[in-house]
């Protein structure tokens, strides 16, 4: 349901041939669907992939480069040297002799885990486990199984490497070559390092963190899942004459959750210590760290309603947790990775949005609050991750110095950048400069950080940057002569007063030779969901389909309701026991009037379309309203009684405390109301929105006799990722609007 990378669709009612004629050309014609899908355009608007390594220099992998070319390579941040680390032809033979030459890779990629000692990059092939010694260009098989591996990772001396398999752990001696089986008791449903579904959607951010190492390379602590008792999903194929049936746990609102417990697995022994919270009444472990001594371990945990958080530290060793601190927040506590614990004192830093507003806060070890370190009237944001609900700001913490680096909206909502606060509130300074988002990795003496820069008109660069901002050099400088050969627009940014005058973030992307005085379709991109902002001053690599549109004459417009923003807690709030219900569509509508009362708009063409919780927008806007021509909805959440239970309940409670609220927001109820042409799309292999949203909402249609599209995808998921099915969205799309805007 959570905001997916905006993956426009598209049809061609022209004949196959014409429409695969019209979108040849690239460079020379302008950005079309095969351009987008191509390597040429996939590669456009790419930057390095860096890791930075423990004695301060950092590994880099350059997709500009040609695909022969392409290989891990180190930089110096303190010489600037830049040389090749690993020699990529050597590998790739190595390669084909251990895969064979049809399955073996073309080119080298960026490995699964490297070695912060700089000794050692892990791959993934075919799921099985392979070692890159990254000193002498030797790579070496691990594993070679009928079953998967999966979340590989190495202790922090990188000396073994710890991976899950079948619901196992298991570790590989790096330097003896022995396997060592850690734990004896997975199945499909007892898992042991691994999450189930529903952590890792919702509370680990698509992020498989089942285990961790401590810091002294000695134990692993790990959640032990038990989800037997989970509602199960099924899938059905389409292969061979009688299909495949694709099975998954998935925990419905107001059912019931995988139980979760944490282990401490001591490798000398293999013995287990559990963690033992039963005094502690909780449904939930969010988060897990290691503290600096390795004996003691930081365990977040949450109530059944989301509204009570509370820290403890317990010891390795076992015995009684001890409580720290507890949040609260009247909606939901949102779920951060903003703990940090200090080296040269008994203090830790702590993320907390108690203020309205996402801040720091900084407490010693007993749990005594020590003071703020920003406060305000805005919030630090994380800059970095694939998902909206990844919350990290902070990116260094120079405590000789007394400094703690974050990223912020503090100047814009729709920017993110960088800055520096002492630890004792005061010295607050911006020390990046440019409009537009900046993503910060800072090397682990922090004395260097990357910096990736890109803003709506600007595309991406990587940039070295020395800690107090100073640049230094410009790894892979921004490539504007691409975009410009293609005839690229960019965005403009404004904002839309409501009645009770908040200003909505808006956007708009105009066609070439746009004149005022012409009538214009316009397709409005929603998403809508809270702490998710559509309206973004970056590079829209996601959004590429908007200049196709632009190519055909739309106008394109999107603008965020005040729960999408991410500004404060307390307008996230608003959506509580209502989400996407009657503030965020009359934050719409706002919208539309403004968009509408526009000269150069054609009021009886404008469309909409959202992805996800965007496509829910979607079902609801055209169910609420007569202001659209035209909708697609992609992968809509119809009804909440159909979506997980961590994500819903948060604002939604549970169905049995907010039986009116899943009363009113039920889109299938609304079916009967829909007023404008819809195309409705899905997967029929959908783990995250179930198709049974899609096809409950369409049968009401049929009920009600409403005529409508639908396009289903055969085993593609959420996403629907793969190349060719994105062209024909794309395409599928396109040929809608012509049809009916």
């Amino acid at each position: 349901m959570k905001h997916f990378a905006p993956l426009l669709l598209s049809f061609c009612f022209l004949s196959v041939s014409g429409c695969r004629l019209a979108e040849s050309s690239g460079s020379s014609g302008g950005i079309t669907v095969g351009w987008i899908y191509s390597d040429e355009g996939k590669a456009a608007a790419s930057i390095p992939t860096f890791a930075w390594l423990s004695d301060g220099t950092a590994v880099l992998h350059d997709r500009r480069r040609p695909a022969n070319k392409q290989t891990l390579e180190r930089l110096d941040p303190a010489t600037r040297t830049r040389v090749d680390l690993v020699d990529a032809a050597k590998v790739l033979k190595q390669l084909e002799a251990l895969l064979g030459k049809d399955q073996a890779p073309s080119r080298l990629g960026w490995p699964a885990v490297i070695d912060r000692g700089g000794r050692w990059g892990v791959y993934l092939f075919d799921g099985d486990l392979f070692t890159l010694n990254l000193s002498t260009s030797a790579i070496s098989r691990i594993t070679r199984t009928e079953a998967r591996e999966k979340s590989p990772r190495l202790s922090p001396d990188g000396s073994r490497l710890a991976f899950v398999r079948k619901g196992d752990l298991y570790v590989w001696d790096l330097g003896r070559g022995v396997e060592q089986r850690l734990t004896s008791d997975g199945s499909d449903t007892l898992l042991n390092g691994t999450l189930s579904w529903v952590y890792w959607e919702e509370v680990f951010a698509r992020r498989d963190l089942g285990y961790w190492w401590s810091e002294d390379s000695t134990a692993l602590a790990y959640l032990r899942t038990d989800e037997s008792a989970v509602t199960e999903m099924v899938y059905q194929g389409f292969e061979p004459n009688i299909p495949d049936l694709t099975r998954q746990r998935y925990p419905k609102t107001g059912g019931v959750n995988p139980t979760v417990r944490l282990g401490v697995l001591e490798l000398a022994s293999g013995k287990t210590t559990w963690v033992d919270l039963s005094k502690h009444e909780h449904e939930y472990i969010v988060r897990v760290k290691w503290l600096n001594d390795s004996r003691r371990l930081a365990v977040q945990t949450m109530d059944r309603s989301q509204t009570r958080l509370d820290l403890f530290f317990v010891n390795r060793e076992g015995g009684p947790p001890t409580h720290i601190l507890t949040e609260r927040d009247k909606g939901w506590v949102n779920i951060h990775d903003d703990l940090y614990f200090l080296k040269k004192s008994e203090r830790f830093l702590w993320a907390s949005e108690r203020s309205g507003y996402m801040h720091l806060y900084l407490y010693d070890l007993s749990g005594k609050l020590l003071g703020p370190v920003t406060s305000g009237e805005w919030a630090i944001r994380s800059a970095a991750g694939a998902v909206s609900w990844l919350r990290q700001a902070v990116h260094s913490i120079d405590e000789e110095g007394g400094w703690v680096y974050f990223t912020s909206i503090r100047k814009s909502s729709i920017e993110k950048q960088l800055y520096r606060v002492r630890l004792d509130g005061s010295g607050l300074e911006r020390l990046t400069k440019k409009a537009g988002t900046h993503g910060i990795g800072f090397s682990e003496s922090g004395q260097f950080y990357f910096n990736q820069h890109s803003s709506g008109s600007t595309p991406p660069s990587l940039a070295l940057h020395a800690r107090d901002g100073s640049q230094l050099e410009v790894v892979a400088p921004a490539r504007p002569e691409i975009f410009s050969s293609l005839g690229m627009r960019s965005p403009e940014h404004f904002s839309i007063k409501t009645g009770d005058g908040f200003r909505m973030p808006a956007e708009l992307l105009k066609p070439a030779g746009f004149s005022p005085g012409r009538k214009y379709p316009v397709i409005m991109h929603v998403y809508g969901g809270p702490a998710a902002p559509m309206v973004k001053d970056a590079w829209p690599s996601r959004t590429y389909f908007d200049q196709v549109l632009l190519n055909h004459g739309y106008v394109v417009f999107r603008c965020d309701n005040r729960s999408a923003t991410a500004r404060s807690k307390a307008l996230e709030n608003g959506i509580l026991h209502d989400a996407w219900g009657s503030g965020e569509l009359a934050d719409l509508l706002e919208a539309i009037g403004w968009l509408k009362s526009q000269p150069w708009v054609d009021p009886d063409r404008v469309g909409i379309w959202g992805w996800s919780g965007g496509g829910s927008f979607t079902l609801r806007a055209m169910t609420g309203s007569g202001e659209f021509r035209a909708g697609i909805s992609v992968a809509p959440v119809t009804d909440w009684d159909y979506y997980d239970t961590i994500w819903t309940e948060a604002f939604m409670k549970r169905p049995q405390d907010n039986p009116e609220g899943y009363e009113r927001t039920s889109l299938v109820r609304k079916a009967s109301e829909l007023r404008g042409n819809l195309l409705i799309v899905h997967g029929t292999h959908d783990d995250n929105v179930h198709p049974q949203n899609t096809l409950h909402f369409v049968n009401e249609l049929i009920r009600a006799g409403i005529q409508f599209e639908m396009m289903l995808y055969p085993g593609r998921k959420h996403g629907i990722r793969d190349d060719h099915a994105r062209r024909h969205l794309y395409r599928k799309m396109l040929g809608f609007w012509k049809s009916n805007l």
